[in-house]
């Protein structure tokens, strides 16, 4: 393939400026400027020549030109579609040779894909990146790794491990699918606009489900139902669950699971037992 042009900071506003773009906070737009940034992430997701790639909001396409760089070919999931339709003009002059296929969707709505990616790497919009997230994993089982970049504080609850202050029902959801790890922190500087929040790389590793679609369901109730009321006992929390509290307090038993236990205490092989049990 022949050589790749990253974007850099005036190229990224000059092609805003071209389709009269201005990043948006309810489209979580912040466009990375810094092709260094891009190599890094694309690094840290170890993504290889002849991998597909998904990626999810590419924007203005700095961080989609780094993953075509290392010779991997992308799908790209992108709601705004002039920016969608500006994609394929900018890889004809940056990344000519490159395999690119656009989506011209809200991510959340898709659900085929082209070409089963194997990794999701994306840059994804600080307001609906966890909803995001798990809507990918549950429908595209193919993607076996990957690599998001996310407001840090969001970052910090994928990866937190049961029994941490910040775990919570984005934790517990997410481990349903695999493992999650912190990988880096990137400048608030490296962004166009500059966020008012500070932003992480968390990736993850995709390990076998706990079961099918239906226990998938049911454990994921009883996780909203044990963080609903995050601060009372899970015999208490899981009461509109299962009927009642005593009923609860049946079913927690029945599980092998201490009733007076809170929901930040169980690892998601506890939910799954939970789910089982009902």
């Amino acid at each position: 393939m022949s050589s790749v042009t990253l974007l850099g900071p005036a190229e990224i506003r000059d092609l805003a400026e071209l389709l009269d773009v201005t990043p948006t906070k309810k489209l979580g737009q912040n466009f990375v400027i810094d092709a260094n940034t891009v190599r890094k992430i694309v690094k840290v997701a170890h993504v290889q020549s002849g991998d597909v790639v998904v990626e999810i909001g590419p924007g203005l396409g700095s961080l989609s030109l780094g993953i075509v760089e290392v010779g991997a070919s992308l799908v790209a999931v992108e709601i705004d579609r002039r920016l969608a339709s500006q994609l394929p003009v900018t890889f004809a002059q940056c990344a000519p040779d490159a395999s690119l296929t656009v989506i011209a969707e809200d991510a959340m709505k898709v659900l085929e894909l082209p070409d089963s990616p194997s990794r999701l790497v994306a840059n994804l919009p600080y307001n609906v990146s966890v909803p995001v997230l798990l809507h990918f994993l549950e429908h595209f089982p193919s993607i076996a790794s990957g690599v998001v970049m996310v407001q840090a504080e969001v970052g910090h609850r994928l990866a937190a491990a049961p029994g941490s202050k910040i775990y919570g029902a984005p934790s517990a959801k997410a481990a349903w699918y695999g493992s999650w790890r912190l990988a880096g922190t990137v400048s608030r500087q490296v962004f166009w606009p500059v966020p008012n929040v500070d932003s992480v790389l968390v990736g993850f590793e995709r390990h076998e489900e706990p079961g099918d679609e239906n226990l998938r369901v049911k454990t994921f109730t009883v996780i909203d139902g044990a963080f609903g009321q995050r601060r009372k006992m899970l015999r208490q929390a899981l009461a509109g669950y299962a009927g009642s509290s005593a009923e609860a307090i049946a079913l927690l038993e029945k599980a092998g699971i201490d009733p007076t236990l809170r929901g930040e205490q169980l690892g998601i092989a506890d939910f799954v037992s939970i789910a089982q049990a009902g």
